[in-house]
């Protein structure tokens, strides 16, 4: 049975290779900073009405009536004053109303001249006194409300000293110049982006950024990562270039299914610059791999990576082995191979040899009847990937010679699997090694390389007659 190198259109999902929501930030603090300001200017009454809640202009609504009646009142105050004065002064020089009974008048004139006399002199008297009392009451009620107005006015400019950053912060004008390189760390809020963008000259202010993102209603959408900016931004064209794409200083790495791990790793110099000894120098034990795995063969998921300034070659390889896990996790691998009677490490290696052979979707779980077809009945696999895989080499011209091997790989000379994986599978060959098709098949050959064409059958004159096919199709007898 032949393999067939796999596509590499054939990419799994993109996968980030860094991942908050941003927290809102309201303020907090304003009510307090406007009652120590009241406090401060206008004692504990104005402060009072802060507390309550008063709106100004209830507080100080009724204080300017009092005062607009204060204003007739007070000039009646003056004026009673004067005739307080006056009243007095008349009231003893009245010798009648001083002395009423030793004028020498007419006792009728005596009589009708103080009686009235005193009487005037006692109203007007308490008249003056009632008129004193009521002006000072007025000229008290209007210092309260000056000072009401003072309060009201040291408030006003508190609040506004307080909400003035958030009303409107400082803030650039234009797109910025020069090029500054910024890193979002990951799950980082809308205020900590505005900070950490503040601090590196791009915005002026945090708050006009963290403004601009909940405006927009964008604040979902930022992502970390490193960021080529400018500096001297208008926050509202910093977060434009948050969310481009091409903003974004990263590399993209593919890693199609079926790649042996020495294939991944050459790759992976070639698509991240890294030197390939970094990669084959990693400590396994720092990768993330499952306790089954002896290696990396098998446990570098094929996916497309996200490569940022500063990662290494550890990062790298962490992140295929994690997304390996995922993958595991999706399909239920050890549960599922512990249904089948298998280990993890064995359910992987079939999905290696079903990756590594090629065909289409569909054939995935034929192949992988024919596997377990043929490991029930102990005959040997006979599996080419496996022979081409104990000799390093990619060919569909597999000889006699090649057959006769000596590896523990070479399943023509040995019965059951190889001792592990031989390329590094996807999830859809994860999926068949776990749930094979329904078939009585010992053999399979792709018979058309060029048009993914592979044949199955249990007849072994079938097999040979398939097997004259693919070298026909490969021009070779």
């Amino acid at each position: 049975m032949n393999g067939t190198p796999e596509n590499e259109d054939d990419a799994g999902d993109m996968i980030p290779f860094r991942s908050d929501d941003p927290a809102d930030e309201t303020p907090g603090d304003e009510t307090s900073a406007g009652e120590e300001l009241g406090g401060e200017a206008s004692g504990s009454q104005a402060s009072g009405d802060e507390r309550s809640g008063a709106e100004p202009g209830r507080a100080a609504g009724p204080q300017p009536g009092a005062g607009s009646r204060a204003e007739p009142g007070a000039e009646s105050g003056v004026g009673a004053e004067a005739g307080v004065g006056t009243g007095a002064e008349r009231v003893p020089e009245s010798g009648d109303a001083r002395e009423p009974d030793s004028a020498p008048t007419a006792e009728g004139a005596s009589e009708s001249g103080s009686g009235p006399e005193q009487v005037a002199g006692q109203g007007a008297a308490e008249g003056v006194e009632a008129l004193g009392q009521r002006g000072r009451a007025m000229r008290k009620a209007g210092l309260v409300t000056a000072g009401l107005v003072v309060a009201v006015l040291v408030l006003g400019a508190g609040a506004v000293a307080v909400l003035k950053p958030r009303l409107s912060p400082d803030d650039f004008e234009g797109t910025g110049s020069g090029t500054v390189t910024v890193r979002i760390t990951p799950g980082s809020s809308a205020e900590a982006i505005g900070s950490t963008l503040a601090e590196a000259g791009v915005v002026a202010s945090a708050e006009a950024f963290v403004n601009a993102s909940e405006d927009r209603g964008v604040t979902s959408r930022l992502r970390p990562g490193h960021y080529r900016l400018r500096k001297g931004m208008a926050a509202g064209a910093a977060l434009d270039l948050l969310l481009a794409p091409t903003s974004r200083i990263v590399r993209r790495v593919t890693v199609p299914e079926g790649m042996r791990t020495s294939e991944v790793l050459n790759r992976l110099t070639k698509q991240t610059g890294m030197p390939l000894k970094e990669f084959q120098s990693v400590d396994k034990a720092l990768v993330g791999l499952p306790a089954y795995a002896p290696g990396l063969e098998g446990f570098l998921f094929p996916a497309t990576y996200e490569v940022e300034p500063g990662d290494t070659a550890v990062d790298v390889l962490a992140a295929m082995a994690e997304r390996f896990a995922v993958a595991a996790r999706h399909v239920d691998l050890e549960e599922q191979a512990a249904r089948l009677r298998l280990t993890p490490l064995e359910i992987v290696t079939v999905a290696s040899m079903i990756q590594a052979e090629g065909g289409t979707d569909e054939d995935y779980p034929k192949i992988s009847r024919v596997i377990y077809n043929r490991l029930e009945k102990g005959t040997p696999l006979e599996i080419d990937s496996t022979v081409l895989y104990a000799q390093n080499r990619r060919t569909l011209r597999v000889t006699e010679k090649d057959t006769k091997v000596d590896s523990p790989y070479n399943t023509y000379r040995h019965k059951g699997l190889p001792p592990g994986p031989i390329a590094n599978p996807g999830e859809k060959a994860l999926m068949a090694a776990l749930n094979p098709a329904d078939g009585d098949w010992h053999w399979f050959v792709t018979t058309d390389p060029a048009h993914r064409i592979t044949k199955f059958t249990n007849k072994e004159s079938e097999f040979v007659r398939y097997r004259e096919e693919l070298n026909k199709n490969l021009g070779t007898r």
